[in-house]
């Protein structure tokens, strides 16, 4: 089960998660977030061999390039209207394409706009709500179950120690992105939260 813990702004989060096992971190470039990070600060923090994510809205790929450089970053994760022409300028093989399920009439809707992006990413990720991310909402489970996707895909959107072991048995995901549900504060990871969630993943 691939781990992503998303909107970390400080050191010490960043160490808990590392030393609870997430494969992944990710930071928010997003200036009208409450978990913005600046890329110079984001660059000093230290994360040993974790993959480190960058959420984007509204960058231009040259601005992503530059930022992902900066902040030493492995991956875009992007949420805003970026084109395929500009994933590919980033590189497909450094982008997680973030889709909304809530948009699509069906399954098979979603699928087939999964098909469409999916030469130009490495994997996508699936979001609560219509956009953005980070408030919480969480997914119908059961019905993204069936889904067959062309990419390895990541489950986001108000997971908590309360909900992760129902929404794993009906969803089925490569991986999962915590954020909210695991913080006692915007962008404050709460390091008791991120402990419970990992043990309901790994029980």
């Amino acid at each position: 089960m691939m781990i992503k813990v998303c909107g970390l702004t400080k050191q010490s989060d960043v160490s808990a998660v590392v030393g609870l096992g997430a494969q992944m971190c990710g930071f928010i470039f997003h200036p009208k977030s409450a978990r913005y990070i600046s890329p110079k600060r984001a660059a000093v923090i230290q994360t040993a061999l974790v993959k480190r994510v960058g959420v984007f809205v509204n960058h231009t790929p040259e601005q992503i390039n530059e930022i992902m450089k900066t902040a030493r970053l492995h991956y875009a994760q992007l949420h805003g209207n970026q084109s395929i022409e500009d994933a590919l300028k980033i590189g497909a093989d450094r982008v997680i394409r973030v889709l909304w399920p809530a948009r699509y009439a069906s399954i098979q809707d979603l699928e087939q706009e999964m098909y469409r992006y999916a030469d130009s990413c490495s994997m996508f990720l699936l979001d609560a709500g219509t956009s953005g991310g980070g408030h919480g909402l969480s997914l119908d489970w059961d019905q993204i179950g069936s889904l067959c996707a062309p990419k390895p895909w990541l489950l986001a959107g108000g997971l908590s120690p309360s909900n992760i072991t129902q929404a794993l048995e009906e969803s089925r995901p490569f991986g999962i992105d915590l954020n909210s549900g695991v913080e006692q504060g915007a962008g404050q990871k709460s390091p008791a939260k991120l402990l419970a969630a990992l043990k309901c993943i790994n029980c």
